[in-house]
């Protein structure tokens, strides 16, 4: 069942109401775009997470994902010792903290992301996955 028949079965007010800060995910992790493909699969093995973002000079500008892996660098047959950033997704792709889960939901599924940054003042504070919405909707 797909997330927009879900959120079609809920209350859509109150999801309406509950705001991407509130389900996001905090702890972020990030790397320098150099890191290779190797290191960043360990560091998601290891701390159980399925995103790192790319930042060069305090700057975040992409993410890596697990499905990145399965798509770009087993089906290119690329080195684990490829650069991050010959991998990663550019522009890294946002929502503002105050929006709604169902705005974060709308945008995941027109750009067919399983993954947003999250912003406030233009500073990237969280991510939120499709996972964090099928996680609020099993409540």
């Amino acid at each position: 069942m797909t997330v927009r028949v879900l959120l079609a079965m809920s209350s859509e007010k109150s999801l309406s109401e509950i705001l991407v800060k509130d389900i996001m995910t905090k702890a972020l992790i990030s790397v320098d775009p150099g890191t290779t493909v190797f290191q960043v699969a360990k560091m998601m093995e290891q701390g159980g997470i399925g995103a790192v973002f790319v930042k060069k000079d305090d700057t975040t500008s992409g993410i890596i994902t697990d499905r990145d892996f399965a798509i770009k660098i087993a089906t290119q047959k690329l080195s684990i010792e490829t650069p991050v950033e010959k991998v990663a997704s550019y522009p890294l792709e946002t929502i503002n903290s105050s929006e709604s889960i169902l705005v974060a939901a709308g945008q995941m599924s027109s750009k067919k992301l399983r993954k947003l940054a999250v912003v406030e003042d233009s500073k990237i504070i969280g991510i939120i996955t499709s996972t964090d919405l099928v996680n609020q909707l099993a409540k």
